[in-house]
């Protein structure tokens, strides 16, 4: 089982955004989309999640058509943290957590709701926030907010968890190093869970180091897919991004000269 992209091609005002693009997500797998700004990361992710309704028939969850899924249903079976989430009003951080919780319809489901947000909270290291107001913290914190609703709406500990996909657009822009390194291993750790994970990244050193598959796009166009060593070659990268790229592999570290 699997998301499914069949062709997926884009324009806006007769512009080509993406062109021809077939790509498969896994459960249990990494796969990150890598390329220059302006190439289509951001837009394959959106028709992908459903936020682009339009070409929901050219993509398949686990052989359904996305454009027969029930939006209802689709918030159970993916969730997704964009590149901006503007909130408009003035929410406390708790607020925004219990945002991604689907289950408060049901009364017997919020000792749940407890359990897994208690331990989402801690993993972010977000504690302490949890009485501020959203808007006023930083860039930084307020990515690692967003990442833990979609945590709480991926509800990843539950023993349905199993053909669920986290969709990911630059979960790490305005993050210290540490916190870079930090929630990749925790992202990596959800995978494993049975999660198939499509994420947005132009830091190449973390998509080398932590994605099963890649997907590299150029100008709409998709120049590889396939496994992290099939794509991160000198020749593929250094001609898509214009610079020479040497990838280290004995040292998974990328150069650039």
């Amino acid at each position: 089982m699997s998301v499914i992209t069949e062709s997926i091609s884009y324009n806006v005002n007769e512009k080509d955004i993406l062109n021809d693009i077939s790509i498969e997500i896994v459960p249990g797998e990494i796969c990150t989309i890598i390329g220059p700004n302006g190439s289509g990361k951001s837009t394959l992710l959106k028709i992908i999640s459903g936020d682009i309704e339009k070409k929901s028939k050219k993509v398949f969850y686990d052989n359904v058509q996305l454009s027969e899924i029930e939006l209802k249903q689709r918030a159970q079976i993916r969730s997704v943290m964009s590149q901006s989430q503007v909130v408009m009003f003035d929410y406390y951080v708790k607020d925004i957590i219990s945002m991604g919780w689907l289950g408060f319809e049901y009364a017997n489901k919020l000792d749940e709701y407890e359990e897994l947000s208690k331990k989402i909270i801690e993993d972010c290291g977000i504690s302490m926030l949890m009485e501020r107001k959203f808007n006023v913290l930083s860039g930084g914190e307020q990515r690692r907010i967003h990442f833990a609703r979609a945590l709480v709406q991926l509800n990843y500990s539950s023993q349905k968890s199993h053909n669920k996909y986290l969709f990911l657009d630059e979960p790490t822009a305005n993050l210290d190093l540490a916190w870079e390194v930090k929630l990749m291993n925790m992202i990596k750790s959800i995978s494993k869970k049975g999660i198939g994970v499509f994420l947005v990244l132009h830091d190449l050193d973390l998509a080398f180091n932590f994605s099963d598959k890649v997907a590299l796009i150029n100008n709409g166009y998709l120049q590889s897919f396939g496994n992290v060593t099939d794509v991160f070659k000198d020749e593929i990268l250094s001609d898509v991004y214009g610079i020479d790229i040497e990838v280290d592999l004995n040292n998974r570290r990328i150069k650039y000269f």
